[in-house]
């Protein structure tokens, strides 16, 4: 006779049951179907559904078999998931030994996180190139761990009723795939093969459909396309493309012409990372990035002489003219690499050019009837299919500084995805800046970061910012209860929120406080202690009316000190004077005290009779706003080099002057120096930065032979030693050690990396943007934190 089992025992071997709650990105990334596989591994009895809030299971069996479960959880999450947290508590046990996945419950407010689209895995790959596999070159490939997400999201929960996918019924093999718990594509909400997915089709005009019917195949003809100097309009997974042969020069440059495009350099998409590298400097890191999931344009240094090898892809000369920099992406859809080619296909493109389906200015084209209309006359033929866009979403462009990550344009790849909050806010929207605009949803700890928008000065660009927001908040749940906008009067955003507040308070800020509170929230700063904030860009409306960009600010998200700035100098003609870099050549010289003689490129530049109404404007003040930009200052160093005399695009001077910096001769050390004034504004000592003894320098060493390049790189050391002096000196006025360096002319990474390198040789902790972009485009992040912690300025009455 067997001795009684101790009591202990008894309670051990009793059925134990967990409902458990598991919040993030877990809705279209397979975390069902892990779940499930985890439980049938541990024979746990139970269910596991969907609901607004996350993922929701409840799991009965052993008590040590219900811990290892939850404890597995986030450790084994499926490639694309993302764990934010897991609670569970302990119910009555019900009994049964099946565990099942149940129908999503719609009920509740949506809390869940949305999957951003993800690049096609290996997986997918290996299928589309395998002609003995039922998906062999089908252009829609996609499984639990890749393929489109926030893009054809109509709601949550994530289920296919919630996609743009509702339209496609599945096939039985399909289906048989989707209901099996131990295939890829289990619960794949946007599972498709040949027999029942969307169908693409070639299109030469708005009425002749060339292929896609009768076995002829798209690709192939669009392959032929390109081939011949074509310009196509493809549908991706955020809207279309317009895509040319990089190699055919006459192709890239008429693509330039119809999109009015100017010098902008156009991105490029290539097989693989190694069709590129005779092209561009390619570290590791970098690669990383080009291959990861997210796939955005990566911003690379070109090689100065590239080497061709036999059968090298080498770009034409229009497709980046004057830029240091080659915008490269890797395929990041099936028909990307139909496009391209696969192993064994006829010879074609092995570039090509991949840019925005939009005339400049306008937002991306999503819809197939617009694209037919807005599109004509810049495309040949047109690469769609019928799958619907839901979300706009333009590519993601990223570089690498220092050996971390650097987003430029946060977009496609990165959006939805919160961003962490060092501190609770309440439920907010803050409507960012006017150009790059990209808007920010703020609840509890988390910052929902739209998709790029783009300048808020086109309608159409407008229409889809409202479109967003609406779209946001629905897959948020966020409601917001306050509004928050840029403090320019004249900004298309600000009017926005004013028009669009029904009742609820509208709160101004600062345009660099913006700034500096952005890469504060980005490093989990609580703002208990001042930060030394660095602002250098274009434009943003000051304080005291003047345009600022060139600030050293001691900031908190509950205020600000204006510790120095750029002297003033007036800015003559507002964005006729950012086109024309050598009108801002010509004011500083002028503020300087140097005269504008013909031995200087910037005068000889300037027509003679605009010369003569320049004078006269400057001379009597007439719309000459005073600036103290950064960006200005680099405008004007551009054309007084003669690098740069009109800008095509924003920020090209800048661009092209970094450009020069880096082909200077590398044992050359010297740096410029500003001269440092301690004067009194508003009440209070500031130290401001004069450029007139940098401008005088450069005029003597040109007149003396050193060559652009050689005075683009003393200007960039200049600039860096600025910064290492000004921030030496607030640290030793107010004990503050750490600097956040912010703004876009931080996107310039060679002055970026050389004030990082000479603070942190002095002891400074330096805070540099990687998740969010240093420009207008990471703006609202901290225009929410800066409203969490500041009373509101206006409470609109209608």
């Amino acid at each position: 006779m067997s001795a009684p089992q101790a009591p202990a025992a008894v309670a051990q071997d009793r059925p134990r049951r967990r409902r458990v709650t598991v919040r993030g990105v877990v809705q279209g990334v397979g975390f069902r179907p892990y779940l499930y596989g985890l439980a049938t591994e541990l024979a746990l009895a139970g269910h596991v559904t969907n609901t607004p809030e996350g993922v929701v299971v409840e799991v009965e069996g052993t008590a040590a078999a219900v811990a290892r479960f939850c404890d597995r959880i986030a450790a084994q999450a499926p490639p694309l998931a993302r764990v934010e947290s897991v609670h569970h508590r302990e119910v009555p046990p019900a009994g049964g030994t099946a565990f099942t996945i149940l129908a999503s419950r719609t009920d509740g407010q949506a809390r869940t996180l949305v999957s951003p689209d993800s690049a096609t895995c290996a997986d997918c790959l290996a299928e589309l190139a395998d002609s003995a596999d039922r998906r062999y070159r089908h252009p829609f490939v996609n499984c639990t761990h890749c393929g489109p997400r926030f893009t054809i999201v109509t709601s949550v929960p994530y289920d296919r009723a919630n996609t743009t996918m509702a339209g496609f019924a599945m096939c039985p093999d399909c289906a048989r795939e989707y209901a099996d718990p131990a295939d890829r594509r289990f619960h794949a909400q946007p599972v498709a093969c040949p027999a029942c997915g969307p169908r693409l089709r070639l299109l030469v005009t708005q009425q002749q459909v060339l292929s896609g019917v009768d076995g002829v195949d798209p690709v192939t003809e669009a392959r032929a396309l390109l081939t011949r100097g074509a310009i196509l309009a493809v549908k991706g997974l955020g809207g279309y493309h317009l895509a040319c042969d990089a190699a055919n020069q006459a192709a890239v440059g008429l693509l330039r012409r119809r999109k009015a495009r100017g010098n902008k350099p156009f991105a490029v998409m290539a097989r693989t990372a190694d069709d590129v590298r005779h092209l561009v400097r390619l570290s590791p890191e970098e690669r990383s990035l080009l291959e990861g999931r997210a796939r955005p344009v990566v911003l690379l240094r070109r090689r100065p002489h590239p080497s061709y090898a036999p059968g090298d892809p080498q770009p034409a000369d229009a497709v980046a003219p004057g830029s240091p920099d080659l915008g490269v992406m890797l395929p990041y859809t099936p028909l990307h690499h139909l496009l391209l080619g696969l192993p064994g296909d006829p010879d074609g493109p092995r570039l090509l050019v991949m840019t925005s389906g939009n005339v400049s200015g306008e937002p991306i084209v999503t819809d197939d009837t617009e694209a037919l209309e807005r599109l004509a006359h810049l495309a040949d033929a047109w690469l769609t299919h019928d799958r619907p866009i839901h979300v706009p979403c333009d590519d993601s462009v990223a570089r690498v500084c220092d050996g971390e990550p650097l987003v430029i344009r946060r977009s496609r790849g990165y959006a939805p995805l919160p961003v962490s909050l060092p501190l609770p806010v309440r439920p907010a929207l803050a409507v960012g800046g006017d150009l790059k605009n990209a808007f920010c949803l703020g609840s509890g700890r988390r910052a929902w970061l739209s998709a790029h928008i783009g300048d808020m000065d086109d309608v159409g660009t407008q229409r889809a910012f409202e479109r967003g927001v609406a779209q946001l908040e629905s897959i948020t749940g966020v409601r917001p209860e306050t509004l928050v906008a840029d403090q320019h009067p004249g900004y298309r955003s600000v009017r926005w929120a004013d028009r669009n507040a029904a009742h609820r308070p509208v709160v101004g800020v600062q345009h660099h406080h913006a700034h500096v509170a952005s890469a504060m929230a980005e490093h989990g700063l609580d703002g208990t202690r001042a930060v030394i904030g660095v602002a250098f860009d274009g434009t943003g409306h000051g304080d005291d009316g003047a345009v600022w960009g060139g600030e050293f600010l001691l900031a908190k998200y509950d205020g600000f000190t204006r510790f120095g700035h750029l002297a003033y100098v007036p800015l003559p003609g507002g964005d006729t004077t950012v086109r024309r870099p050598y009108r801002m050549a010509l004011a500083h010289l002028r503020a300087a005290g140097i005269g504008w003689s013909d031995d200087l490129a910037c005068t000889t530049a300037c027509p003679s009779d605009e010369l003569v109404l320049l004078e006269r404007q400057l001379e009597r003040g007439l719309n000459c706003v005073p600036t103290s930009s950064m960006g200005r200052l680099f405008d004007a160093v551009s054309s007084l080099a003669g690098v740069c005399h009109r800008a095509g695009y924003e920020a090209q001077a800048a661009v092209e002057l970094e450009g020069a910096a880096l082909s200077a001769p590398t044992e050359d050390t010297t740096a410029y120096d500003f001269g440092l004034v301690e004067s009194e504004e508003r009440g209070r000592g500031v130290v401001r930065a004069d450029p007139a003894p940098v401008l005088a320098a450069i005029v003597g060493d040109l007149r003396g032979g050193i060559e652009p390049a050689a005075v683009a790189a003393r200007f960039h050391r200049g600039v860096a030693g600025l910064v290492r002096g000004i921030c030496a000196a607030a640290r030793a006025r107010h004990g503050l050690d750490t600097v956040v360096l912010t703004g876009g002319v931080f996107a310039n990474t060679l002055l970026s990396s050389a004030c990082s390198a000479t603070l942190r040789e002095d002891g400074f902790t330096v805070l540099r943007h990687r998740l969010v972009p240093p420009g207008d485009g990471g703006l609202a992040l901290g225009q929410l934190m800066v409203a969490a912690r500041t009373t509101p300025l206006s409470t609109p009455t209608d």
